[in-house]
């Protein structure tokens, strides 16, 4: 397991790092969140997770995980001692895999690593993401129905490797803006149902794939 763990408190950092790496994991620690940014912006390839404190100076979690999800779907737990319901649920909005409160039990936030690490591998085959009858090559951006290549636009195209890319979960208008669309769009999030409609059409019968959930956004599902 190479782990990010990115934490301004020092005594967390080695209390994580010493639990971790005597299991045989390897940590990098970065404690300022302007760090994290740069390092992020610069590509986590190496690294199998990252965990992720939300208080920060510099940038604080949130954003960091908004530009992580940018760029690369790595699991990622946000660790940190904000347990609001709002905040809870704006981490899972912007992509993130668990939220542990601390105080928490190392041993169950190793547990909690390892399990997201399983699953993660299961996740890609080939470079290939597969749901139902939709297969999305994410090496050469293909997309194809049954086999039958499709030429999507890229907002549509770009919306439906998110969907695909976390299937089963709901995923609100305002999630797909920020990825899609970018923080800077200031328009109606109705666009985002614009675009799904067509996505639908292109997709044929497959389109069914692509639920509503009245109020919350959409879900992608096997069929």
């Amino acid at each position: 397991m190479e782990l990010l763990l990115i934490e301004d408190d020092p005594q967390i950092c080695e209390v994580i790092r010493h639990y971790f790496t005597a299991r045989g994991a390897a940590v990098e620690t970065v404690q300022d969140g302007a760090a994290a940014l740069d390092l992020v912006r610069t590509g986590l390839k190496g690294y199998d997770l990252v965990l992720l404190d939300i208080m920060l100076p510099g940038a604080d979690g949130f954003t960091i995980c908004r530009e992580i999800r940018r760029r690369t779907d790595i699991p990622l737990v946000f660790i940190t001692a904000r347990g609001r319901e709002e905040d809870i649920l704006s981490g899972y909005d912007l992509g993130c895999d668990d939220y542990v409160v601390k105080p928490f039990l190392l041993s169950a936030l190793y547990a909690k690593c390892e399990a997201l690490l399983r699953r993660a591998g299961g996740t890609v085959c080939d470079d290939r993401l597969v749901c139902g009858a939709i297969t999305v090559d994410t090496r050469r951006l293909i997309c194809t129905v049954d086999g039958t290549e499709l030429d999507l636009p890229p907002k549509q195209f770009a919306i439906l490797l998110y969907l695909m890319r976390h299937p089963g979960w709901t995923v609100s208008r305002e999630t797909l803006l920020d990825r899609v669309w970018g923080m800077d769009y200031f328009g109606s999030d109705r666009v985002v149902d614009t675009h799904i409609k067509k996505l639908r059409r292109a997709l044929g019968p497959a389109g069914a794939q692509i639920r509503t959930l009245v109020g919350r956004g959409y879900r992608m599902t096997e069929g």
